[in-house]
């Protein structure tokens, strides 16, 4: 079964997107406020989830065969970063794990899905 290439597509939207919050987020946000934003286990689910998804979406675009385990690996790590970004706390975590919360379901949905061409 393939997967339809304007789900693909949205999946790499949104993994970007999540990176582009995450990353801005920890920068920009977190490293400023200090206390448990900046706790090294915060900061580095950040990292993993913003690498992560940037990973996930190079997959993705060039149809590797193998997309499938890092879609779900990227849901995994999604959904870890939106826990501890509402552990943390305040408007800009919450909205931050909004976004990892969308694109860990939508790379869990392309976690099931075959490979199909990106054209």
């Amino acid at each position: 079964m393939h997967h339809d290439p304007n789900a693909s597509r949205a999946c790499i939207e949104l993994c970007w997107q999540c990176r582009d919050t995450c990353q801005t987020t920890l920068y920009n946000h977190c490293l400023q406020m200090g206390g448990a934003h900046a706790a090294p286990a915060h900061v580095k689910i950040m990292a993993d989830c913003i690498q992560m998804c940037q990973t996930c979406a190079d997959f993705l675009t060039r149809g590797s065969e193998l997309h499938m385990a890092t879609c779900l690996a990227c849901a995994d790590v999604c959904d870890a970063c939106a826990i501890s970004c509402e552990t943390v706390g305040g408007a800009e975590m919450l909205a931050c794990a909004e976004i990892c919360q969308r694109c860990g379901h939508v790379c869990r949905e392309m976690s099931h899905a075959k490979v199909a061409a990106l054209t």
